[in-house]
């Protein structure tokens, strides 16, 4: 990999510390840098009221655009519901070895499904999904190890089963030792 860093543009508020325990694994993970910064966006314009969510398409172009370097990897995070049209919701996206991806913690929380918060697993979802999301950029397709993190997962469920870690054969594309 000849990348500078890693980074994480939040767009929105978040609990206080969750942002540095997701930056600290991202580094050890990827063996990069990783920076962390705010960003700012009129998000009413990726807004779309029929459907009450965000267009995630438009989102990620957005970031890809405004936000991310040439010789980095740019993660957009948000707190919003995120759709892409022929899905009825996404925990985030990125383009396949691209700079640009984004992820929300929108749909990772256990309050949103009637079960008691707990920010452990809250912290441990979206740690995989942020993951998960720059393993796309980086040129990883989705795993059939159902422990990479680098599986598929439609449902909160899916993101529970896996590890947070990247498999023997996703670390060896990318050039990472195991």
């Amino acid at each position: 990999m000849n990348l500078e860093k890693i980074t994480l543009i939040s767009f929105g508020y978040f609990e206080k510390g969750l942002l540095d325990k997701i930056e600290k694994e991202v580094e050890h993970e990827f063996l990069l840098p990783v920076r962390l910064r705010e960003g700012h966006l009129d998000l009413s314009q990726f807004f779309e009221p029929s459907r009450r969510q965000y267009d995630g398409f438009r989102l990620l172009k957005e970031v890809d655009s405004s936000f991310a370097d040439e010789n980095d990897k740019t993660l957009g995070i948000f707190n919003v519901d995120l759709y892409i049209p022929i899905l009825t919701y996404i925990f985030g996206q990125a383009y396949l070895n691209g700079r640009a991806g984004i992820a929300s913690i929108y749909r990772l929380r256990n309050e949103r499904y009637g079960i008691f918060k707990d920010e452990k697993i809250l912290v441990s979802r979206f740690r995989k999904e942020v993951i998960h999301e720059l393993g796309h950029t980086f040129g990883l397709i989705h795993c059939f190890d159902p422990s990479c993190v680098m599986r598929s997962s439609t449902y909160v469920e899916d993101i529970d089963q896996k590890n947070h870690q990247l498999c023997r054969k996703c670390r060896e594309l990318l050039g990472i030792q195991p």
